[in-house]
């Protein structure tokens, strides 16, 4: 567990005092100087670090291990007895995100096939043979690309509840990429696009990031939305 650790020895360096639990019951500190308040937002960090585990951890307990390091007192456990726990508690918060992560993807699987059925039914959506839905919102008159061929596109991502995780167009710069190095979904959609055409696409989370998603933003078996705009060729 050495980020653990880790975490517990950058508390040791920030705690104001060789008291900390005292002065912690004590009238709250100014915070004027850059000690201070390097201090209180590094403890900010580390508190909500903790705060995250829960009631997994004894705050109490937190606290007097914070001093004895501090203070340079004896350690009350050996040191085989902290790696055991630290070991322990490790396994547990394993199975515990892993048990989580199981819970995120079948109820993303379960929405998003509810959306994807919904939405095969709404005017003017094509499905094809992939899974692959789109909806022609504006017809171009140019070429279409070839999966070799670069291309030069605006867009919009969002995931199904309407939040937006990229868009170009927020950015005021089209993206330049090939047709093939994207995900399966957009390399489909681009090639049934003339230049100058506009689609959304719904694409199913075999055609997009799977079960692994995009972390932070994309969780696993994510259906996602995207309004494409294909401006050029590159050449």
């Amino acid at each position: 567990m050495k980020k653990l650790a880790g975490v517990i020895l950058a508390c040791i360096f920030v705690l104001p005092s060789t008291v900390w639990a005292e002065e912690a019951k004590k009238e709250a500190i100014a915070l004027e100087s850059f000690q201070e308040k390097l201090g209180y937002s590094m403890g900010l960090d580390v508190g909500n670090y903790f705060k995250g585990i829960g009631e997994e951890i004894s705050f109490e307990a937190l606290l007097q291990g914070l001093e004895d390091a501090f203070q340079g007192n004896e350690p009350r456990l050996g040191a085989d007895e902290i790696a055991a726990v630290q070991k322990q508690f490790g396994e547990e918060m394993q199975a515990k995100q892993e048990e989580q992560l199981a819970a995120i993807k079948e109820e993303n699987i379960k929405e998003g096939t509810e959306f994807l059925e919904e939405h095969k039914e709404k005017e003017g959506v094509v499905t094809t043979e992939s899974g692959l839905q789109y909806k022609v919102l504006e017809e171009g008159d140019g070429p279409k690309p070839k999966a070799t061929d670069q291309v030069k596109v605006d867009y919009v991502g969002t995931l199904i509840d309407g939040t937006e995780f990229d868009s170009s167009v927020k950015r005021g710069e089209p993206a330049v990429f090939g047709a093939d190095q994207v995900i399966a979904g957009w390399s489909e959609a681009l090639q049934l696009m003339n230049v100058g055409s506009k689609y959304r696409l719904v694409i199913p989370p075999e055609l997009a990031y799977g079960e692994r998603g995009a972390p932070p933003v994309i969780e696993p078996n994510s259906v996602l939305i995207f309004e494409v705009e294909l401006l050029e060729i590159v050449e």
